[in-house]
C-alpha cells in the first residue's frame, strides 16, 4: 500500500511542477510580447515627431512661389525593408500660397502673421507582417506650424 501511495505523490508533484513551468513560460512570452509592442509604439511616437520636423524643414527649404509640398512619405528604417510607414499631409492657410497648390484651407486672412501657416497631419503605421505584432499600431499627430 505504501508503494502505491508514493507513486501517487510523485505523480502529483510532477504535475504541479509541470503546471508551474507552463505558467512561467506563458507569463514570460506575454512579457516579451508587451515589451516588443511598447518598443515599436515608442518608435512610432518618435517617428511622428520627426516626420513633423522633417515636413517643416522641407517647407522652409522649398521655393513656395511656384509650387507647394502637399504630401511626404517616409519609410523607417529604410526604403527596402521598412517596419514603420509615415504619411504626411500638409494643408496651408493664408496668403502667398501658389495657385497650383490644392491643399489650401483658407487664403482670405486679413492678418499678415497668419500667412503661410501649415497644418501638418502625420499618420504612422507599423507593418504587422514584418514586425510580427498581433495588434495594429497606428498613431496620428496634427500640428499647426509657422514655417
Amino acid at each position: 500500500m505504501r508503494k502505491g501511495f508514493g507513486l501517487l505523490v510523485a505523480i502529483l508533484i510532477m504535475m504541479s511542477v509541470a503546471l508551474l513551468m507552463t505558467m512561467m513560460i506563458s507569463y514570460s512570452t506575454s512579457s516579451v510580447k508587451s515589451t516588443i509592442d511598447l518598443y515599436l509604439k515608442e518608435q512610432a511616437e518618435i517617428l511622428t515627431r520627426n516626420a513633423t520636423e522633417f515636413a517643416l524643414l522641407a517647407i522652409s527649404g522649398h521655393e513656395n512661389n511656384q509650387s507647394c509640398i502637399e504630401k511626404i512619405k517616409i519609410n523607417y528604417p529604410n526604403a527596402l525593408n521598412p517596419t514603420h510607414h509615415a504619411d504626411v499631409n500638409i494643408w496651408y492657410i493664408g496668403n502667398g500660397i501658389p495657385v497650383t497648390c490644392s491643399h489650401i484651407l483658407e487664403n482670405n486672412i486679413s492678418t499678415s502673421d497668419s500667412n503661410l501657416t501649415a497644418i501638418i497631419d502625420v499618420v504612422v503605421t507599423v507593418d504587422q507582417n514584418k514586425t510580427g505584432i498581433s495588434e495594429p499600431i497606428r498613431l496620428h499627430r496634427r500640428t499647426i506650424q509657422k514655417p
